[in-house]
C-alpha cells in the first residue's frame, strides 16, 4: 500500500486528516513545524522561512513567517475539528547553512527562525513534544498520520524518529 504524501513547499501550510504523510523537503534555515490533534485525527505542517512579517507590508503568504504561519496553521486545524488544548507540536530545521565571516550571527536566519518559533509556541501554550534545530546541516521532515511518527532525515545521519505525536 502506497501512503499518500502531501508536500509542504516553502512558505506553505498544509493540513491533512485521517491518513497520509506530510513532508517538508530541504529545510536549511527554514523550520518545518508539525501540529497534531491526535483525538481529532488531524495534522498540519508549515514550512516557515523567516521569523516575522515585515512592518507595513502586505503578507500574501502567511506560511512564510513564524508570526503568521503558526496562528494560521492552528486556525486551519481548528476548522477540521482540532482543539488547541489537545494539540502537540514537533519541529525541526533552523540550520546555519551559510556562514559569512566571524560576525555572521546577525545573518543566522536559522537561529532567528528557531527562536521565533519557540517563543511563539511557548506564549501560545501549545505542548511541544520535541524539536531538532540548529547546526549546519539541512533536514527533511516527515509526519505520518498512521504511526504518529515525526521523522527527521539528514545526509549525515540518515532518517530517525524524533518523536511520536500520537502517543506522547
Amino acid at each position: 500500500m502506497v501512503t499518500e504524501q502531501t508536500m509542504v513547499g516553502m512558505a506553505d501550510i498544509q493540513v491533512i486528516d485521517s491518513k497520509g504523510q506530510l513532508v517538508c523537503l530541504g529545510l536549511g534555515s527554514c523550520i518545518g513545524v508539525c501540529i497534531v490533534d491526535p483525538q481529532a485525527n488531524v495534522a498540519g505542517m508549515a514550512h516557515i522561512m523567516l521569523p516575522a512579517t515585515f512592518p507595513n507590508s502586505v503578507n500574501d503568504k502567511p506560511g512564510k513567517f513564524a508570526d503568521s504561519a503558526l496562528p494560521t496553521l492552528i486556525s486551519l486545524l481548528e476548522k477540521k475539528g482540532a482543539q488547541k488544548s489537545r494539540m502537540k507540536v514537533a519541529y525541526a530545521g533552523g540550520a546555519q547553512v551559510f556562514k559569512f565571516g566571524e560576525n555572521s550571527s546577525k545573518l543566522d536566519v536559522g537561529l532567528r527562525n528557531s527562536q521565533a518559533v519557540a517563543e511563539w509556541l511557548q506564549s501560545s501554550g501549545l505542548k511541544v513534544i520535541s524539536s531538532d534545530v540548529g547546526g549546519t546541516v539541512g533536514r527533511t521532515v516527515t509526519y505520518s498520520m498512521d504511526s504518529g511518527d515525526f521523522k527527521v532525515r539528514t545526509v549525515q545521519k540518515g532518517e530517525s524518529t524524533l518523536c511520536n505525536l500520537k502517543g506522547s
